[in-house]
């Protein structure tokens, strides 16, 4: 009798832990997956140089920016292309998040950028909300319209 009770538990555990061990497997892909889409650190990706640089983003320089802000799952957050009103603010002086003041040195007017911007350079655990989460990876598209009052003569809204 007790041979038939190890011989049923065995049979129970040969067929549950494959299953145990594939749940197990499927936590920690989901858990990959949904990690996937943060970052650790700050990406730049240049969209369009103009062929140019003559005027270019210096820290210190008075700088005006319009932007679309949104959340990796596609969330637009905030648009100042839609406003039609670029932001204007002294790069690297910390008036912006910490990913605009490195993310933005350096870009010529008339470039654009996207900005792939981790939590800690951006809002960090506590977010802004109600629209960002605390935790939350920005997705900015950028163009630099002016430094110093001097950019194109075009400071339309251009669409990304």
């Amino acid at each position: 009798m007790a041979s038939k009770r190890n011989m049923s538990t065995r049979n129970v555990w040969s067929m549950l832990l494959p299953l145990v061990l594939l749940l197990l497997l499927c936590i920690a892909f989901s858990s990959v997956v949904a990690k996937k889409s943060d970052v650790s650190e700050l990406q730049i990706g240049v969209k369009y140089k103009p062929k140019s640089c003559n005027i270019q983003a210096h820290k210190g320089d008075r700088i005006k920016v319009h932007y679309r802000g949104s959340l990796t799952d596609g969330t637009v957050f905030d648009s100042s292309f839609e406003r039609g009103d670029p932001i204007e603010f002294e790069i690297g002086s910390g008036q912006v998040i910490k990913g605009w003041d490195q993310g933005l040195l350096g870009m010529c007017v008339g470039e654009k950028r996207k900005l792939k911007i981790p939590s800690k350079l951006g809002y960090g655990a506590q977010g802004s909300p109600p629209k960002i989460p605390g935790g939350a990876t920005l997705i900015f598209d950028t163009e630099l319209v002016a430094v110093n009052g001097k950019g194109t003569s075009n400071d339309a809204d251009i669409e990304l």
